[in-house]
């Protein structure tokens, strides 16, 4: 038998228990389309982080609470609870550090925000002095940002995202329109440009007051992270040592870590490689299970046409013949399987996109589909090898 007639007779197989093979695929299905997927999720928010980071800027040192690390988590992690950091820091280092061209101080949250009865829940914190549109690669779409001298004298003004004007406000001109954060009126004076999302979080979803407003008016007095940036790349190593000395006049090292843009992004992809190691692992898992499936219904297969495959050998079907045909269906159910679990995986990878930039990659479609064909070789060959050393005469007899 030539190959082209084992793939005919395979099918023609498969396609007289369409019910039965499309169960035996559902393992394949789930596990291919779970792997693509992950692995399409996880390239997306790593661009996301990537693109988070590259928005403040090469030469950017982020100074949080805690110790990365050694029990720290990110951005605070552990910290959290117990900062330890004051304002004065910030001014400690503006004044101390040399080769240094900026330093702010932020405070990140969650609140909510209220207009003309209406209310938004969910919205970014942000609370910044002046000197962080010098660092972040943020601008305005419509007025401006707030000077130095309105946060220290702690003005009430507010900067938007543009999901607050369109959900919040209807869409209507926000530019000197009053909001509450926090139970507090303030007057919007700019609104930024579109920022889209990371990790699913919407980035216009988010309110930006002076840090000082928030320190007298809401009480925030610690920030919640420093960011410094350096004059120059090459002075980096030397920027950041300067600044672990000073703080140590009055922290502790276990209280805070200054890190580069660099270590910063290998702690997100360390930690996001590890995810991604987890969650694939246990959509491969599906694979194997599918795999089962396959064999036991290739077993199950064999014995049903015993009668069939020795009518096939008496007439001259070598083993190899038989052998074929019966790896051949195996394949297909899982190549099939593979097949349809991609096209899932596209689609809710298209899904994806309205919260980040995921992306199916060549790596995921090639690893997906190898594995399931490999899970069809691997799981078929045993009952293909059962199949193929049936005796003819004993075949025939079977009822």
């Amino acid at each position: 038998m030539d190959i082209i007639e084992s793939f005919r007779t395979a099918f023609s197989a498969l396609l007289r228990n369409k019910v039965r093979s499309a169960l035996t695929m559902l393992g394949i299905i789930i596990g291919v389309s779970s792997v693509i997927l992950l692995i399409s999720l996880g390239a997306g928010l790593q661009k996301s982080i990537t693109a988070q980071f590259e928005k403040l800027g090469t030469g950017t040192l982020y100074v949080v609470p805690g110790k990365f690390g050694e029990g720290g988590g990110l951005a605070g992690g552990s910290g959290m609870s117990t900062n330890k950091f004051k304002f004065s820091d910030a001014d400690r280092i503006k004044r101390e550090i040399n080769n240094i061209s900026a330093v702010t101080p932020g405070i990140e949250s969650i609140t909510s925000v209220e207009y003309r009865g209406g209310k938004r829940k969910g919205v970014i914190f942000l609370a910044i002095d002046s000197s962080f549109f010098a660092i972040g690669d943020y601008n305005v779409k419509q007025g401006r940002f707030f000077t130095e001298n309105e946060n220290k004298n702690a003005k009430r003004v507010v900067i938007v995202g543009q999901t607050i004007v369109e959900k919040l406000m209807g869409g209507v001109n926000p530019l000197n329109k009053q909001i509450s954060v926090r139970g507090k009126k303030y007057k919007i004076i700019g609104v930024l440009e579109k920022q889209g999302s990371i990790v699913g979080q919407d980035q216009d979803n988010m309110v930006i007051l002076p840090a000082e407003t928030a320190n007298r008016q809401i009480g925030f007095d610690r920030p919640t992270w420093i960011l410094v940036k350096a004059s120059s790349n090459e002075i980096i190593p030397t920027v950041k040592k300067d600044i672990e000395k000073l703080l140590l006049n009055r922290l502790t090292d276990d209280d805070f870590t200054v890190l580069t843009q660099e270590e910063s992004l290998n702690i997100a992809e360390q930690i996001l490689g590890i995810v991604r190691v987890v969650f694939v692992g246990i959509a491969a898992i599906s694979l194997v299970v599918g795999g089962i499936g396959i064999s036991n219904i290739m077993f199950v297969s064999v014995t049903e046409r015993t009668r069939e495959i020795g009518l096939r050998k008496a007439v001259g079907a070598a083993p190899g013949d038989i052998f074929i045909q019966f790896l051949i269906e195996a394949v297909t159910l899982s190549f099939a399987g593979g097949a349809i679990g991609l096209l899932l995986a596209s689609i809710g990878t298209l899904a994806a996109r309205l919260f980040m930039p995921a992306v199916v990659t060549p790596f995921a479609v090639i690893l997906a589909i190898s594995f399931s064909v490999a899970v069809g070789i691997i799981f078929g060959v045993v009952p293909a090898l059962r199949a193929s050393k049936l005796e003819p005469i004993e075949a025939l007899r079977y009822e």
